[in-house]
């Protein structure tokens, strides 16, 4: 299958009379994938050669295409989604209703499905890479670092996931397991991404982003779908969609995907033994009752297979209190959402909306149980003339059902928590179709901290038809996790760690349930301008104060009595408080030009400045680090060309600043994907991941003692049949 394509595009050049261009083609592209995996880092001159071969080819390539361009015979996806209408594409995410990306008063950014077919990525993380201003990172084969505006870690804590308006952020480390995060990709309508506070409208823990993954209606995937592929990395992958019709108002959709993913490798090129592979299958149904009033029933489940090296506490080990164990770990899960949406008016509607959610993890170091009920109302209703309000209710039970391990535990081992919420929101024309000011806030009562109020001010001015100015000051807080509260959590810290000659430790973490919640006060100002038809820009700037951020103290928690400490080791006991602040800012920038009907070129800048101080007498050495686990600068550009003969060529180059707390070196990533149709319904497609390095190093574990991963150069075929 992978070189399935490149002798197709290889007999297509043999139509043309030049035999060096068809040599240049054929080499370019088939001599750098013999040999396609490897666990040696090549010599610099070959690497150098690989690349050389491959540019020629790609050279030689466009120089054909570009030759036989005929525009009135060329099917063009780009042309599908000109600039002008992927600014008027419609967000709800940032005012939970429908508004036009251009006229949005946020950074905010769309993530289409064209974006994710074309860019031959193989899950929601890594198409998560598209958005500009995010940090994503992979740890290792199955584990992601991602964030945004900062504080990136496996663990992160301030960036509320969404998903079809389920929430898949777990109070449980406050965070996201993005291992189990997914669906079939070509089901999914677009992923909207707000960089910055959404804490006014979505609550607690939509810190510093949102992100919305919005899957496409029942209605919009009728038919048979059938993709299959393979390669070094992934492995094996395959998945199969059919819709139809109950009635002339009703329609349906079954679905199901498995893959399973090579391990990554160590740094001295070992394996790893992190290989993974799952299965997952759902289904949607849609029904429309009448002109006003429409019924969305879905429901997903999946189960997995997860292998990992954790690093275990042992205390029958008395002489080192540590044993690297490999586990091969199970995930199992599922959930049931049902949604009723009435259309009152043009200007107003009303929106109910329940969930059910189950999640399994049952590893060697800790297990979970955890069910979650969510039920969510929202009303939305014009006031006078000038005023556009929208107001909802919420409540969230969640309860969980722990299996502790010397490593880990949690106390109590169940525990069941509520959470009670409100928002209301008014947007406000001060003048018409030029200045509208929103004005809204979110109440919430949770069981960690109690009452907590987060407000919102954002102003937006539109003074031509392609410009639009928008300033906003936002309150936020993330609230304490279950693990804060209540975990024991202990770490080995080998002899001479310490200073040289100590003695084996055990440091022990304690939660804490004095803890306060997180805050932040940010300030932000945006730009939006579309200067020519062919070109756009979107620029925002960004300054974050944060105060009682998290940190790792030095003593027993003072909520919690002391533990014995384990025999023949020094013994560290630490607990969480709320002992640093500091401040962040930088600029996102991010523009689309669209050079002919044929070609597009997307480049994104990101800049972050971290200044984190601890207060005096804080004994917390670490957490000022987190100024060195997000990347100062980062930059992408995306290039998207279609040709003749129903060919596509994808490009995409990023490069990552160095992590200095982590000792990660900087790199520069190109992926590339050429696809072909060959008749209508059916695509070929072959994808080229990580091709500037044999391996790098993205991110290191934080918390969990889990191996430092490298993640490779990969390769992968593609076949997608529809209907």
């Amino acid at each position: 299958m992978l070189f399935a394509l490149l002798n197709l595009t290889e007999n297509l050049m043999k139509q043309r009379p030049s035999c060096a261009l068809r040599r240049s083609f054929a080499l370019g592209f088939s001599e750098p994938f013999r040999g396609m995996k490897t666990r040696r880092r090549p010599r610099q001159g070959i690497l150098f050669n690989q690349l050389s071969r491959v540019a020629l080819g790609i050279v030689a390539f466009l120089t054909y295409c570009s030759a036989r361009a005929q525009p009135a015979a060329t099917h063009s996806d780009l042309t599908e989604l000109p600039i002008e209408t992927l600014l008027q594409l419609e967000v709800t995410t940032v005012s939970r209703k429908p508004e036009k990306l251009a006229e949005s008063p946020a950074a905010v950014s769309v993530i289409t499905q064209e974006d994710i077919h074309r860019s031959g990525v193989t899950s929601i993380a890594e198409a998560l890479r598209l958005a500009p201003g995010l940090e994503v990172a992979r740890v290792d084969a199955s584990q992601w670092a991602i964030s945004a505006r900062g504080f990136n870690d496996a663990f992160a804590n301030k960036l509320l996931v969404l998903q079809d308006g389920r929430s898949v952020y777990t109070p449980l480390f406050s965070g996201v397991f993005w291992d189990v995060q997914g669906t079939m990709l070509e089901d999914i309508d677009r992923i909207e991404v707000i960089r910055g506070p959404g804490a006014a409208l979505w609550g607690a823990n939509a810190v510093n982003g949102v992100i919305n993954i919005i899957t496409r209606s029942a209605k919009d995937t009728q038919g048979t779908l059938l993709t299959a592929g393979g390669g070094t990395e992934e492995r094996a992958f395959a998945g199969i969609r059919y819709g139809d019709k109950l009635s002339e108002n009703s329609f349906f959709r079954v679905y199901g995907t498995y893959f399973n993913r090579d391990n990554s490798v160590l740094a001295n090129g070992n394996d790893a033994h992190d290989s993974w592979q799952m299965g997952r299958w759902g289904f949607r149904l849609d029904w429309d009752v009448s002109d006003r009033n429409l019924v969305t029933i879905q429901g997903d489940a999946y189960r997995g297979s997860i292998n990992q090296v954790f690093g275990t506490f042992d205390p029958s080990d008395t002489t080192n209190f540590f044993r690297n164990v490999q586990d091969n770990f199970e995930v199992v899960g599922g959930n049931l959402l049902g949604r009723w949406t009435t259309t009152l008016s043009p200007e107003s509607d009303l929106r109910v909306q329940a969930y059910y959610d189950r999640t399994e993890r049952d590893t060697v170091i800790f297990k979970e149980k955890r069910d979650t009920f969510d039920i969510d109302f929202q009303h939305r209703f014009p006031l006078g003339q000038r005023n556009d309000v929208v107001w909802g209710l919420g409540y969230r039970l969640t309860s969980d059902q722990v299996g502790n391990t010397p490593t880990i535990a949690l106390v109590p081992d169940s525990r069941t928590l509520n959470l009670f919420s409100g928002f209301l929101q008014d947007e406000i024309a001060l003048v018409p179709d030029k200045l509208r000011l929103t004005l809204g806030s979110k109440f919430e009562h949770n069981d960690f901290t109690g009452v907590e109020i987060q407000p919102s001010g954002r102003l937006l001015w539109t003074p031509t038809e392609h410009q639009t100015a928008w300033a906003s000051v936002s309150r936020a807080v993330r609230t304490p996790s279950r693990a804060e509260e209540n975990i024991q959590l202990n770490r080995v810290i080998p002899a001479g760690g310490l200073f040289p000659g100590s003695p084996v430790a055990v440091s022990t973490i304690f939660g804490n349930e004095d803890l306060e919640s997180e805050k932040l006060l940010a300030y932000e100002l945006g730009y939006r301008i579309q200067p020519a038809k062919q070109v756009s820009f979107d620029l925002a700037a960004f300054y974050n104060d944060y105060d009682d951020l998290r940190t790792i103290e030095l003593g027993f928690s003072p909520t919690q009595g002391p533990t014995p400490p384990p025999a023949g080791a020094l013994f560290i006991p630490m607990h969480a408080a709320n002992h640093l602040y500091g401040e962040t800012y930088g600029l996102e920038a991010a523009a689309t030009w669209e050079i002919t009907h044929w070609w597009r070129l997307q480049p994104a800048y990101t800049y972050l400045q971290m200044q984190l101080h601890k207060r005096a007498g804080s004994t917390d050495t670490s957490s000022e680090l987190d100024e060195g686990k997000s990347p100062h600068n980062q930059f992408t550009l995306r290039s998207s060309m279609d040709f003749p003969r129903d060919i596509s060529l994808d490009c995409t180059l990023r490069y990552v600043d160095n992590l200095p707390a982590l000792q990660i070196d900087s790199y520069i990533q190109l992926d590339l994907r050429i696809a072909w149709r060959p008749i209508k319904n059916l695509e070929l497609a072959l994808v080229g991941q990580n091709l500037l390095d044999d391996r790098h190093a993205e991110f290191r574990p934080s918390f969990i003692a889990t191996q430092q991963a490298e993640i490779q150069r990969g390769f992968y075929g593609k076949v997608t049949w529809r209907f």
